[in-house]
């Protein structure tokens, strides 16, 4: 069974997660890795869940503040073990719950064009591909998303 705990990027286990995220994006995105890199530092992020089977952290996400009501979805990862069982929709899940319980409206996110896996996950959680936003604006190699979230939805 599958347990998720909120928590913050000081968290041990979510520090390791994301250290296998990095390198697993560093191989999909290549050069441009560094680009993408500087967007995706972990202090100060005060809203993450790490997800746990048999005590074992399996997975992680957060969101960050974007403007207003707005959130950014952030470090997405599974680890292998924990693919293809549902785990990330559930992590993606519980970011949205803990947003609409802190009165935000709508959650953005942007991956690469270079990771399937993770448009498939959006679309399938009901998120729909918006113009880039922000440093991605420009960005070929970015896909963008957004999902208005209420109680209901999430």
């Amino acid at each position: 069974m599958v347990n998720l705990i909120r928590t913050d990027s000081s968290n041990k286990d979510f520090v390791n997660l994301v250290s296998f995220l990095d390198a697993d994006l560093k191989i999909k995105d290549g050069a441009d890795h560094d680009f993408y890199n500087q967007f995706n530092k972990i202090h100060m992020l005060k809203h993450v869940v790490v997800a746990y089977e048999n005590n074992q952290a399996i997975g992680c996400g957060a969101f960050k503040i974007h403007k207003n009501d707005i959130v950014e979805i952030k470090r997405m990862y599974v680890s292998p073990l924990g693919r293809r069982n549902g785990v990330a929709s559930k992590i993606l899940t519980e970011l949205e719950n803990w947003a609409v319980e802190q009165n935000f409206k709508k959650c953005i996110l942007e991956t690469g064009k270079q990771q399937p896996e993770a448009i498939e996950l959006y679309k399938k959680c009901g998120y729909t591909i918006t113009a880039n936003f922000g440093f991605y604006e420009n960005i070929e190699n970015s896909v963008c998303f957004e999902k208005f979230i209420t109680q209901a939805n999430s």
